[in-house]
């Protein structure tokens, strides 16, 4: 039987933290990988390439180390033959096996029968079974001991952890339905449907979080349905133990011992549902907030039908999530309830203190947004507008690339603009030697600049969209000898301009990476109301070189701050 979309990607989730936990230093073996598994071999590939590149962003060790699992790549056929025997019906110490229900990366999920108490039951085994490293059993069980340690009428309760014949395995409630995944296929929820649906998940998140529990893979597959329309959370393999503030030394001990096995692959997730920080994890430590936009890409998808990314391939669905902001969800369905829109995108804000400050927050706003009352998702008071018109986007990591070479650009601007003032002062009135200056000037330093900008990584999507508009900034500076001579007026008439288009190019990427930009941008404007003063017969010529300092200082002094923060971040 051919595995359903959602099946085939926590398939391929798997076999990704398999892959990205062995040792970076060598290429793996994709005619091996490819042997096992030729239906995977191409999105793995390019996820392979992604996670590569998002390492440029921040290391995918979460802040601990890996527990690599040793011989885990090209084992497929193995893996069909650990579970192979497993002839159903089959008995199995008190557990009778009846039909298997799900399977993903690393476990398989069977419908089971416990004799002792005469129930249904869930049981899950680890995939491999007596194949699987040490890592994997230490992992599978930390998944039932997430899963035990929260006790919540809407997480799927553990009943027992055991092992048969060496094969780990432990048994949960059997919830007999459906999957949120299974009811979004035939289309988007009605929206007072969708968030009675969420609530209770939301406060069961909330529970999980006050006992010091992230569950870091929030997806529909991972919400089940009863036949009564009661939700419940489950699968908890990639889940991360925090501190709550109790007993420091258990606290720590335990977290790390559960940390150190989520390594790569639970910080990947799965690429439709994935926080930002989790592709990133520089730039935005994993969090509550974290639960919190998975719980808002599963209202998206209730309003949608879809994720809020989604793409062609894994690694593009993987990038949009880095660089983009999801459609909001009236784009793709008309008839989305606009106040359920606000609260999905307020979850899915790419910087996480923007988003709610908790699970139990965004269930209290689903609640009101079923009393009909205000949503807190629509306030906007001036200070939040303020501070959020300042701060910086999802994109400013993009800077700790550019850091030295804004500090190099600032010298360069310096150097050009004095260089322009002393022609001007020694009375060349012929354009061609300004002209000369700036063509050669500034087209070899842009060589050299993208050239040096390229070795130290790969260029990211809207790094590409800020080089053009510096690069449109540069052209413009050197066209303007040229509309000089067609308007038939004196050399640099028209250098106060100079001050108006980089104000402009400042503006630009105060909306695309930190809105401190505007003070820059406020300060190039400002700078061309004194260029056109000195620009007066009556005036000291001195002009250009006033918009060389200031033009170097907006450009060097953030170009300090993000190489330092590079520094840091290496060190």
């Amino acid at each position: 039987m051919k595995p359903s979309p959602s099946e085939s990607e926590d398939v391929l989730a798997g076999l990704l933290e398999q892959l990205l936990a062995e040792p970076h230093s060598r290429e793996p073996d994709w005619d091996a990988i490819g042997h096992d598994h030729p239906e995977h071999i191409i999105e793995l590939r390019e996820l392979w390439a992604t996670a590569m590149i998002a390492e440029d962003f921040g290391s995918f060790s979460d802040d601990v180390g890996g527990v690599p699992p040793t011989n885990t790549l090209a084992r497929g056929d193995a893996d069909r033959r650990s579970t192979a025997r497993f002839t159903l019906p089959q008995q199995m110490g008190d557990y009778e096996l009846l039909e298997e229900i799900g399977r993903g990366g690393m476990g398989v999920v069977f419908k089971a029968r416990q004799k002792s108490l005469d129930r249904l039951v869930a049981v899950k085994m680890i995939l491999r079974g007596e194949l699987a490293s040490a890592a994997d059993v230490t992992r599978f069980r930390a998944e039932a001991e997430s899963a035990a340690r929260v006790n919540h009428q809407h997480i799927v309760p553990v009943y027992d952890v055991g092992e048969y014949e060496g094969q780990p395995f432990f048994s949960m409630k059997y919830v007999e339905g459906t999957t949120l995944a299974k009811r979004l296929a035939d289309g988007p929820l009605p929206a007072r449907e969708a968030a009675e649906l969420l609530v209770p998940v939301c406060r069961a998140i909330a529970e999980a979080h006050r006992n010091g529990l992230l569950h870091r893979d929030l997806k529909p597959s991972n919400i089940l349905i009863d036949h009564d329309g009661v939700a419940y959370v489950t699968d908890f393999g990639l889940a991360k133990r925090v501190s709550t503030g109790s007993t420091a030394t258990e606290s720590h001990e335990r977290a790390g011992r559960i940390a150190n096995l989520t390594h790569t692959g639970a910080i990947l997730g799965t690429p439709g549902y994935i926080a930002p920080e989790q592709a990133a994890a520089h730039r935005g430590k994993i969090s509550p907030a974290t639960d919190v936009y998975g719980l808002g890409a599963i209202i998206y998808a209730t309003l949608t039908g879809r994720p809020p990314f989604q793409a062609a391939s894994p690694v593009d669905t993987v990038l949009m999530v880095l660089e983009q902001d999801p459609p909001p969800p009236s784009m793709l369905n008309r008839n989305a309830d606009p106040d359920l829109e606000m609260i999905a995108l307020k979850c899915l804000q790419k910087p996480a203190d923007l988003r709610y400050p908790s699970a139990a927050a965004l269930a209290d706003d689903l609640e009101a947004f079923l009393a009909n009352e205000p949503i807190s998702a629509r306030s906007s008071h001036f200070s939040q507008v303020i501070s959020r018109a300042f701060r910086e986007t999802h994109h400013a990591g993009v800077l700790e690339n550019w850091g030295l070479l804004w500090m190099w650009h600032s010298l360069v601007l310096l150097v050009l603009c004095l260089a322009t003032n002393w022609l001007q002062w020694q009375g060349k009135t012929s354009r061609m030697p300004y002209l000369a200056l700036w063509v050669l000037g500034l087209g070899l330093w842009a060589a050299i600049f993208w050239n040096l900008r390229r070795r130290s990584g790969p260029v990211t999507f809207v790094e590409r969209q800020l080089v053009h508009v510096w690069a449109g900034s540069m052209i413009f500076s050197t066209l303007l000898f040229v509309i000089e001579a067609i308007l038939g007026l004196p050399v640099l008439k028209l250098s106060p301009v100079l001050g108006l288009v980089s104000g402009v190019v400042f503006l630009s990427k105060a909306g695309i990476l930190t809105g401190s930009f505007y003070v820059q941008a406020a300060a190039l404007f400002l700078t061309a109301g004194v260029m056109a003063v000195l620009g007066r017969p009556d005036m000291p010529q001195v002009g250009i070189s006033v918009f060389g300092i200031v033009s170097a200082a907006c450009f060097f002094f953030p170009g300090w701050k993000y190489y330092r923060q590079r520094v840091r971040q290496r060190h």
